[in-house]
């Protein structure tokens, strides 16, 4: 099993990277180790805030492992694989402490989900998004919710239907998926540093205390998460989604 996902906590501060040779991309194995270590972290009481970010330097997340999608002949193993996203959506949202993203390169599909489930998300200006499901004939059900909790209908629609385009991460910023873009990825760095310094000057408390606000209205996502993994894990056995997570990899 390729990729990795470790956690590191020093002054207060849990920063938790994940990464996989092929982009990023997450497999199951690596989404449940994901979603694990962020709610140990934020169970941690000397954990006052959670950093998430990814490996390397050129994409954040590349989404669905397209290896394991090609192994699922059931319904049941889709919507198994699918709520991996969900739960990490679900350990993000449930999590008593603000999780910042730091998005340095592009985001596709359960990328764009992870970034847009983070309290606040800080990238370069290589942090371009693009949604692909509907091209793969799966759509995007699970981590959809978050995205459009973050950037509204019309601009998930966009994503959602035009798979064909890039969006900018300038367009991200101006439609609320981002909330800071930077020209290099060392600018980036840089505010992130001072940006966190001065979150762990503030009442750990005042801090948890935001973040259940921020959240409020979404208790129900859990059964709404596992109802959307569903209706993937359905469609992604079908011949036609299976063809074209077949053409999509050798490209």
């Amino acid at each position: 099993m390729e990729g990795s996902v470790s956690t590191a906590i020093n002054h207060h501060l849990a920063i938790i990277t994940f990464g996989h040779p092929a982009h990023n991309s997450m497999p199951g194995y690596l989404l449940a180790e994901l979603a694990h270590q962020i709610k140990k972290a934020g169970d941690a009481q000397e954990v006052h805030l959670i950093l998430l970010q990814s490996a390397g330097d050129r994409t954040f997340c590349a989404g669905a492992s397209f290896d394991e999608l090609m192994t699922i002949t059931t319904a049941e193993d889709g919507k198994k694989f699918f709520l991996g996203f969900a739960n990490v959506i679900n350990a993000i949202r449930k999590c008593p402490k603000l999780v910042i993203g730091r998005v340095q390169g592009k985001a596709i599909g359960g990328g764009v989900g992870i970034a847009a489930a983070v309290d606040y998300c800080i990238a370069s200006q290589y942090g371009s998004v693009k949604l692909s499901e509907l091209a793969l004939g799966i759509g995007r059900f699970v981590v959809g919710h978050a995205i459009e909790r973050k950037i509204g209908v019309s601009a998930f629609s966009q994503l959602s239907i035009n798979t064909a385009e890039w969006q900018t991460a300038h367009w991200a910023k101006e439609k609320g998926l981002y909330h800071e873009v930077f020209d290099t990825l060392e600018q980036t760095d840089t505010y992130i540093q001072h940006f966190i310094q001065n979150l762990l000057g503030s009442s750990p408390l005042a801090l948890q205390s935001l973040k259940k606000i921020l959240w409020q209205g979404t208790h129900h996502w859990d059964e709404l998460l596992d109802e959307r993994a569903g209706i993937s894990g359905r469609l992604v056995i079908t011949d036609a989604a299976q063809q074209a997570i077949r053409k999509a990899r050798i490209a």
